[in-house]
């Protein structure tokens, strides 16, 4: 292979490089893009090699083990890895062909070649598992049960197989029997089968807490308490003191529902999350995972994009990128996209913007500058009704979620912990700004409104400036949300993301001789809001801010206009006096726009002033 790394071919479909190993059964290239189970990956398209997590679950001698990481990162590839390697087939063939030379195969001279088909495994996958209601929930899961026990039907053609067994184990078949049935299905399956095989069952759950996912974001406040109080009944009546019963347990999701919840009566379970390091490599791509497939796939000349795109999340002591997205990326021949946030509806990130008050949105657009972090303590034990209660929950969410991620990832028990916290990379940068203008397009009236604001702000249009604000306060924007200047900044902030040709705007930064409240700089590529490359044509915007508190005295309208507007003129003052823009030309701008912006409750006036050259 010519460029980027040096790949040195094994045979049998099996690339390696330092680091890494890329396997190709088929030859073809053909990326896993809607493959979601092992043995059609395996088999017909390139697998990054992860087999290596075989061996560490098996050495760990954990009883419960609870992986918890963001959507789309390897859950349920790693599950079916698992299932495939070690479980005696349900349907007579051989998983072995599959596994040879990857990483668990060579492991420590082939040492655990014994465990390859070597357990019974029930293998449920919570995924699908939700709906808009309790009902359709419930349905869902009991689907999923009735699947299970469907791949094990075999076991009814055993003559050991006790009456009373074979009666239940039909009745759930045919989906005709009772809720307290379905409670005891997990624990009662893996007994059938540790009877019937004569060793001890592996139990694998994958995404254990979809449904309570969908259960707290549902409409007419969801079915929260219902989801949680089946799923425990279902899963801890198996793993808490199973001794003799099952060999292992595995789980993933992307959170640890717990207090109340599921595994409050589970002493057993190690829980392994993002903060975590002993099992950190085996979700997210290594950057020699990625430069090893790269180079497999010829286009090791677009690392660097990949890097700015899809890179950026520690996990424990390893620095990984979003795998889905860089499937997806080397699939579109390296265009760079947003993958991962297409994936699914992104309710943590889209139901925080919507209610995020100033002080959260401050949070959020300094998170949005360049190299921005927002310093809060992770308590990865969250639950979704803390998400009311406790302020810094969001953040735990927004962390857990892939939203967010931490290079403090030492001492992960300590839940008081500050930790700072930072956005990936562009792609999730990308997400943050689309959620705001969204929120900010409703605020303003709607997207034909918004863009007037903005064509007036970069045009020097008071007129039209002063109509778009003055509308909204009328008919969007509650007065009791614009008690303080703080509270105007963050809306005038989040007014000013997208705007055609500029880089988001940036706030309170040392300018000349002091801090304008907000810049808008223009950015190279047109609506390009990731771009800090300067640009010529377009002019730099300097907005300076104030708040008068509103007063008796200022009741007669024409009267308050003209305080308001005294108080415009002043800030305009200000920026020319303390300097805030004559970088213009240095930052590639052609000439300056100068706003002065004053708000008082439900009225404001702007005030602009325009310097050629």
């Amino acid at each position: 292979m010519s460029g980027g790394v040096a790949l040195e071919s094994c045979g049998n479909g099996i690339w390696r490089a330092p680091g890494a190993c890329i396997v190709d059964r088929s030859g073809r290239k053909r990326l896993p893009i809607g493959f979601g189970g092992f043995d059609d990956v395996a088999a017909t398209s390139v697998l990054v090699d992860k087999t290596q997590l075989i061996a560490d679950v098996l050495d760990s001698g954990y009883a419960v083990t609870l992986f918890c990481r963001p959507r789309r990162f390897g859950k349920t590839l790693n599950m079916t890895t698992l299932k495939a390697f070690l479980e005696i087939p349900t349907d007579g063939r051989s998983r072995a062909p599959l596994f040879e030379g990857t990483d668990i195969w060579q492991a420590d001279g082939g040492r655990y070649r014994q465990y390859q088909g070597a357990y019974p495994v029930v293998h449920m996958s919570m995924l699908a598992a939700k709906g808009q209601t309790w009902k359709d929930t419930y349905a869902a899961l009991t689907d999923v049960i009735i699947g299970e026990y469907a791949r094990h039907r075999y076991v009814l053609e055993s003559d050991n197989l006790a009456a009373d067994d074979r009666e239940y184990f039909e009745r759930i078949l045919s989906g005709e029997t009772s809720e307290r049935d379905y409670l005891s299905s997990l624990r009662r399956l893996a007994m059938i089968l540790r009877q019937y095989h004569h060793r001890d069952v592996v139990v694998l759950i994958d995404e254990y807490d979809a449904p309570i996912m969908a259960a707290y974001s549902a409409p007419g406040g969801g079915y929260y308490d219902e989801a949680v109080s089946f799923l425990k009944m279902l899963l801890t009546g198996t793993l808490k003191n199973s001794g003799g019963l099952m060999a292992f347990a595995c789980l993933t999701g992307v959170q640890r529902i717990s207090k109340e919840s599921i595994f409050s009566d589970l002493n057993n379970m190690v829980v392994d999350t993002a903060l975590s390091t002993e099992f950190d490599e085996h979700y997210g791509f290594t950057d020699a995972q990625v430069q090893a497939l790269a180079a497999y796939l010829g286009y090791s000349d677009c690392m660097d994009e990949m890097r700015e795109w899809y890179d950026g999340y520690r996990f424990g002591d390893v620095d990984v990128y979003n795998p889905w997205s860089v499937l997806n990326y080397l699939k579109q021949g390296c265009a760079a996209d947003v993958y991962w946030g297409n994936t699914s509806g992104n309710d943590v990130i889209g139901g925080l913007m919507r209610s995020a008050n100033a002080e959260t949105l401050e949070k959020i657009y300094t998170l949005m500058q360049p190299g921005g972090v927002v310093s809060a303590p992770l308590n990865l034990g969250v639950v979704f009704p803390d998400l009311g209660i406790r302020g810094n929950a969001i953040w735990s969410m927004l962390y857990l979620a892939g939203y967010l991620t931490t290079d403090d990832t030492s001492r992960p028990g300590m839940v008081q912990l500050p930790r700072r916290l930072r956005i990936p990379n562009l792609e999730i940068a990308s997400l943050y700004h689309s959620e705001i203008i969204e929120r900010f397009a409703d605020a303003a009236g709607g997207y034909d409104h918004l863009e007037s604001f903005r064509k007036a702000l970069v045009e020097g249009d008071a007129q039209r400036l002063n109509e778009e604000l003055n509308r909204m306060l009328r008919d969007s924007l509650s007065s009791f949300d614009l008690v303080n200047e703080n509270a105007c900044h963050m809306l005038l902030m989040g007014l000013c993301f997208g705007v055609p040709g500029y880089a988001d705007p940036t706030s309170n930064r040392e300018a000349g001789y002091g801090r304008y409240d907000i810049r808008l700089v223009p950015a190279a590529g047109g609506p390009d809001a990731f771009s800090f490359m300067p640009s010529t044509g377009k002019p730099l915007i300097t907005i300076e801010l104030k708040y008068l508190k509103a007063d008796s005295a200022l009741s007669d309208s024409m009267f308050q206009d003209d305080a308001l507007r005294s108080r415009a003129v002043a800030a305009i003052q200000q920026i020319e006096e303390r300097s805030y823009d004559t970088d213009a030309s240095k930052l590639g701008a052609q000439g300056r726009v100068r706003w002065g912006i004053v708000f008082s409750g439900k009225h404001c006036v702007a005030v602009c002033e325009q310097i050629a050259g």
